[in-house]
């Protein structure tokens, strides 16, 4: 059974088991990334708990595909020939509540947004930072998401998620989450987090409120909102801000088709209009390249571009050659009759 075969056969078995459930085919990922590019995706599926999304798990592992977890789609880059990827969006994972010890559990489909704003109006402070920043809670935690001084390790108690490898669930400490700068455990695969539960200190509401709307002004005033991006598009270097290297380069303003590195935030990429998979992959790299030669610096980038004719096994992205497609699938043939052995 070929990928596509097999993408085919767990769409249908996801429809005939959970016949309410949201299943998109062939749906462009224009419409769901920050970026506003990338083509047709094979699936997108929604599911509306967490318990219907480890069940959607369960089916794709028995069918040897690996789920692309997608949140609002703000640090994702998809090339415009599409993938044959299943995705499972969690943007119905919304609930959220205060627990009777003072924590907050929220669920992975939440705005960060929203999570803040409900934080402030329980009186809990620490989430002031993330009021602004444009993704899912899941999202958050993933690139342990940060802004103006604070991450999202800084408050989180633990973190549930499926473990793949194994289709259980696990309440993960946060000292067991390898965050660090833009990094988590969860970020290296295997893992879907489902929600995590907060520590926060008490504070004043209305003190709250306006740290928020303070930050959010200050991101307002400072970074391209009204052109669509993937927010910064370089992580920051040691020592210093991927913004002024690339300024310092002469970098500011500069184009390739419909996209620019922003006028207003040397940090940011943005689609001007038009903008293709192939004009991001070639300013990022020529941006990479110019600040390398410039100050000896090469950047890390911050947003998620993904490879042509990906498809996700075993959790691991795999990029196959034309010339390798038979072998790779007859590979797969093989193990799955050898699990099926196995499970006999």
């Amino acid at each position: 059974m070929t990928h596509q075969e097999s993408l085919t056969k767990v769409i249908e078995e996801i429809r005939e088991e959970y016949p309410g459930m949201l299943i998109l085919e062939n749906e462009p990922f224009s419409k769901h990334g920050s970026m506003r590019v990338g083509g047709p995706i094979r699936a997108i599926a929604s599911p509306g708990d967490v318990f219907s999304l480890s069940k959607v798990c369960s089916f794709l592992k028995r069918n040897a595909i690996a789920p692309f977890i997608l949140g609002n789609g703000t640090n994702v880059v998809i090339p415009d020939e599409g993938l044959d990827l299943f995705m499972i969006k969690t943007e119905k994972l919304t609930k959220m509540w205060m627990q009777s010890d003072g924590s907050l559990y929220a669920e992975a489909g939440n705005s960060l947004a929203r999570v803040s704003q409900f934080a402030q109006s329980n009186g809990r402070a620490g989430l002031e930072f993330a009021s602004g920043i444009p993704g899912t809670l899941g999202g958050g935690i993933l690139m342990n998401a940060g802004a103006y001084g604070g991450e999202m390790k800084d408050y989180i108690r633990t973190v549930i998620a499926i473990k793949l490898e194994d289709q259980s669930m696990y309440e993960i400490e946060a000292k067991d989450c390898d965050f660090g700068y833009r990094h988590s455990l969860f970020e290296d695969g295997g893992y879907v987090i489902l929600a995590a539960v907060f520590d926060l200190p008490e504070g004043d509401k209305d003190a709250i409120a306006e740290q928020m709307r303070t930050l959010n002004e200050k991101r307002r005033n400072s970074q391209p909102l009204d052109l669509p991006s993937c927010g910064s598009a370089f992580k920051r270097p040691v020592g210093g801000y991927a913004a002024a290297l690339i300024e310092e380069a002469g970098l500011k303003g500069y184009s390739v088709g419909g996209a620019q590195v922003s006028e207003k935030h040397s940090g940011f990429v943005v689609n001007k209009g038009g903008a293709t998979y192939d004009d991001i992959v070639a300013l990022m790299d020529h941006i990479r390249k110019e600040v390398k030669k410039n100050s000896g610096i090469t950047l890390e980038p911050e947003m998620k571009i993904y490879p042509k004719k990906m498809i996700l096994v075993d959790q691991t992205p795999v990029e196959i050659p034309e010339e390798l497609k038979e072998e790779f699938e007859k590979f797969k043939q093989e193990r799955a009759k050898q699990k099926k052995d196995e499970e006999n």
